[in-house]
């Protein structure tokens, strides 16, 4: 069973990885019912934390049923940074995770997120600091390194771990390749195979499968496995992963399944966001819920088009009518 502290988080837990507008609570509440063992807020300012904006307040919220959570914060701030731990350990989630993985040029530019790979030593300072003043366990998801010549990874997560963190998530790009490329899990297993690591340490990076999420088990020994853009509108990966692991045959997802499951996360989302920002963020995720369904473009078209919910469930009852005839 891994444990982050004295926690029990699974056999070989599956995390739904962090991402911006996208693992908000109706997502994460959608997949969780489907094998989740743990989930991670959105990324959120430490300094909208303290200047208690009403949007990174509002991320830091989840429910009882979501257990085991991590609120995730980022900042390049060390006094910003501590100032925030206050108000994220008075939400009571049951860990802390510090972004210094995010890639993007607003975060990393400003040396929060990936950017503070360039200045390991910084990196080990704040996050000990962190350590130090936390009540929570702290965590922490990072890269390989910030580009192809500097990928300080095994060092780094020993370092992590000897001052207090208390589990590692690594995703295996450096900060320079964004999302491009493919995700080198060879760092990641070296990390692993340190017979000095004692913490469990979590791999990322292009798991869009159950197959796949099998493979990086078996090859690189992780102990366990984040999945972000494979569960953009697929809350099933974490099913389907489970199943391949225990040697179960997958089951097919019928469309009115993704239908009903879609519409659920709609109708959720325009209930925490509204129903303008809802429909715009959904989006993102049709063409996970609708993938491999044959002719579907004359669907998919009002899905991204149309803007109140009023036009898109008539359109949601058309697409199983429609699949149902077939």
């Amino acid at each position: 069973m891994v444990k982050i502290a004295d926690i029990e988080i699974g056999e070989f837990p599956l995390i739904l990885s962090p991402m911006d507008d996208i693992t908000d609570l109706p997502f994460r509440s959608i997949c969780k019912p489907y094998g989740v063992d743990m989930l991670i807020t959105e990324f959120i300012a430490a300094d909208g934390i303290i200047r208690e904006a009403d949007k990174s307040r509002k991320k830091m919220t989840f429910v009882e049923t979501e257990r085991p959570i991590a609120v995730q914060i980022f900042g390049h701030d060390l006094d910003s940074l501590l100032q925030s731990l206050e108000f994220v350990e008075a939400v009571n989630p049951d860990f802390i995770d510090i972004n210094w993985g995010c890639p993007v040029k607003k975060v990393a530019g400003r040396g929060a997120g990936s950017g503070i790979l360039k200045d390991i030593p910084k990196m080990i300072a704040i996050t000990e600091a962190l350590v130090k003043a936390s009540k929570l366990p702290i965590t922490v998801k990072t890269r390989i390194g910030y580009e192809e010549t500097n990928k300080p990874i095994v060092e780094v997560a020993e370092r992590l771990q000897d001052i207090g963190v208390k589990a590692i998530s690594i995703h295996g790009r450096t900060k320079t390749q964004m999302y491009k490329g493919e995700a080198d899990w060879t760092l990641i297993g070296k990390v692993k195979e340190n017979p000095r690591m004692t913490i469990p340490v979590f791999g990322n990076g292009d798991v869009t499968s159950a197959e796949i999420a099998l493979d990086m088990k078996n090859r690189y020994g992780v102990d366990g496995i984040l999945i972000g853009r494979g569960a953009i509108g697929n809350p099933w990966i974490f099913e389907q992963t489970k199943r391949v692991l225990s040697g179960q045959i997958q089951r097919d997802i019928t469309i009115e399944e993704r239908v009903e499951v879609c519409k659920k996360h709609l109708r959720a989302a325009i209930q925490w966001k509204g129903e303008r920002t809802a429909i715009m963020e959904m989006r993102k995720h049709y063409g996970g819920y609708f993938k491999g369904i044959p002719d579907f473009k004359q669907f998919r078209i009002p899905l991204v088009t149309y803007t109140t919910i009023e036009e898109l469930l008539p359109i949601f009852d058309a697409v199983v009518d429609f699949y149902s005839k077939q």
